[in-house]
């Protein structure tokens, strides 16, 4: 990673708790690291009356993590009402005297941690107050947006466009967390740095792929937003679809970022559409036991906390294969995996304890336990040739100084330096919308019907378990 250059960075939203436990820790990170610029500040904008040093305590106290003083006499703090056109000029002439104070020069990364509502709130009032466009050479302006980025594609295609009336294509970067996660990066390392996978990395050799996050906790106190999101817009259509598209990306001309957002969105418009007999029988939802009771969540909530869904790309690499999703809240285990089943030999000589339809798999663990495993079949000692199934496995912690840095460090540090290769990009953003926006309308229609309840503490609905050949998810599988 290298150090970003000198510039101003504003947040949105900095009284809420995605700066406290996320945006923050990771800046002090990359500043004990050297990573961030010799002229630098911080400047929080909330609705909150603190000033620098009652903001300042408040997030000593209050972070997830320890803050360094010498890390917080960077970070200043404006009252900020995103409403209020006054809010905006006052921002503008706190900015300036930063940066005449701190001799920062016109570059400023603009972080939008509020609520989905003010994403296209924010940016007009910046606009109106003149802060969207660097005024001298070598300025510039970026606008960082977290998710969930529209709820639909209707909604997606109109934040985007009213975000690309006020800064370029180049200039806006949609987050994805997962994204910065060095092993979701190390997908890309492992598929195209080795011979010894990329040839088999097809339809000819892999049988099917599945992919799941599952969470031990249930909403927590995030159920307001939830129940407007469900499971599949706060994890599927953003997540996990990018996930997918990086185990089935074809190899880009370059790691450059555009070449490589290009070959995501080749994936996603090569994604079967769900008819409706599929949408039946393909997708399955689901919602814990007891959520209709959480605070915020409606009584009569049809919103699901579990999905699990099968599908196909219809390319030449893919077609035929089916790709598995699997994701929900108060489940057994907490872990996010990618697993690659290869196919069988053509006879099977030997019997044994392989699990599935092969004793061959390929599975990178994202959390926790940062790992990546290969299975394979020996002969079990002894007389005969009965197979067992064994494991070559590397982690992450093994390696000298293996100190992962954060998803938010490496993304910060991406926008700040103006490297956009993981985050995703309006087009890719929009067809994902179109893949899933489908399903969505269907559960609508539906109401409760379809909706299965699960215990919490299990493996989820039990329907779910038909939509992958094993019988159940790979988390799912393993011995406790």
């Amino acid at each position: 990673m290298k150090k970003a250059e000198d510039q101003l960075l504003v947040i949105f939203g900095a009284s809420g708790d995605l700066t406290g436990r996320k945006l923050l820790p990771a800046l002090a990170e990359l500043r004990t690291q050297g990573l961030l610029p010799d002229r630098f500040a911080v400047l929080g904008a909330a609705r909150t009356a603190y000033d620098d040093e009652s903001f300042r305590q408040f997030r000593r106290e209050d972070s997830g993590s320890p803050l360094p003083d010498d890390f917080l006499r960077q970070v200043r703090y404006q009252p900020f009402d995103p409403n209020d056109p006054a809010s905006y000029a006052a921002l503008r002439g706190r900015i300036e005297s930063l940066r005449e104070e701190l001799s920062l020069p016109d570059r400023i990364v603009f972080y939008l941690a509020t609520p989905p509502d003010l994403y296209g709130i924010v940016p007009s009032g910046l606009r109106e107050a003149g802060l969207d466009t660097a005024t001298e050479p070598g300025g510039w302006r970026r606008i960082v947006v977290e998710k969930p980025f529209g709820r639909d594609l209707e909604s997606a295609r109109e934040l985007n466009g009213l975000l690309r009336d006020i800064f370029a294509e180049r200039d806006i970067y949609r987050i994805d967390h997962y994204l910065g996660k060095e092993t979701v990066q190390n997908i890309l390392v492992l598929r195209f740095s080795n011979g010894i996978f990329e040839p088999l990395w097809n339809r000819n050799y892999i049988d099917r792929i599945e992919i799941s996050a599952t969470e031990t906790l249930g909403v927590e106190n995030r159920g307001g937003y939830y129940d407007r999101a469900g499971a599949m817009r706060d994890m599927v259509q953003n997540h996990l679809m990018h996930l997918m598209a990086f185990v089935a990306m074809e190899a880009p001309s370059s790691f450059e970022p555009e070449p490589l957002r290009d070959e995501i969105v080749k994936v996603f418009r090569s994604l079967r559409s769900y008819s409706a007999e599929a949408m039946e029988t393909d997708v399955v939802r689901g919602q814990y036991e007891g959520y209709r009771t959480e605070k915020g969540v409606a009584p009569d909530s049809t919103t699901e906390t579990c999905v699990a869904m099968r599908f196909y790309i219809d390319n030449w690499r893919w077609a035929g294969v089916p790709f598995c999703l699997f994701t929900g809240k108060k489940l057994r285990h907490k872990e996010s995996l990618i697993t690659i089943h290869f196919k069988s030999t053509p006879q099977r000589f030997f019997a044994g304890q392989c699990s599935g339809r092969s004793c061959n798999k390929l599975t990178v663990r994202i959390q926790p336990d940062e790992s990546i495993a290969l299975n394979f079949g020996l002969k079990t000692p002894g007389a005969g040739f009965r197979v067992r199934q064994v494991s070559m496995d590397f982690r992450y912690d093994s390696l000298p100084g293996s100190d992962l840095p954060g998803a938010y460090e490496r993304l910060l540090l991406d926008a700040m330096t103006g490297d956009s290769t993981l985050y995703a990009r309006s087009d890719a953003l929009e067809e994902s919308w179109k893949f899933v926006e489908p399903v969505l309308r269907h559960w609508q229609r539906q109401g409760d019907r379809g909706l299965y309840r699960y215990r919490a503490g299990s493996d989820g609905p039990a329907e779910a378990a038909r939509l992958f050949d094993d019988g159940a998810p790979e988390r799912c599988t393993k011995e406790d």
